[in-house]
């Protein structure tokens, strides 16, 4: 078994930081769906803007907002207006393919690529 890359949101822009949140990452509930992250699923978020690298978990923004808040103890490792790459992987004994979608800095879709 190995983890593979399932599938990533590519340079989203952090909307928010929420110190005193409880823990996770808050997502735009139509860029879930697109990238096929489920609430609750852990994460990877990488931040093109700083190089902190950190896990966590999801929760489900409204959608359309073009919400990307970074909560509890990890909103120490951004700042509003960093690019962020949030990733998910999926476990399995057999090459899958991956998906990246890639937003504007509304964190609007602007293209969407299947590898």
């Amino acid at each position: 078994m190995r983890w593979m890359l399932r599938s990533k949101i590519h340079r989203a822009t952090v909307t928010d930081t929420r110190l005193d949140y409880e823990g996770s990452i808050t997502i735009d509930g139509d860029l879930l769906e697109r990238a096929g992250i489920w609430v609750g699923e852990k994460v990877t978020i990488a931040n093109v803007s700083n190089g902190a690298r950190f896990e966590t978990y999801v929760f489900k923004g409204d959608a359309g907002s073009g919400t990307v808040a970074v909560n509890g103890a990890a909103a120490r490792l951004c700042e509003k207006g960093d690019k962020i790459i949030i990733m998910g992987y999926e476990l399995t004994s057999e090459p899958i393919g991956s998906k990246a979608i890639l937003v504007d800095g509304g964190n609007r879709v602007v293209k969407e690529v299947v590898y």
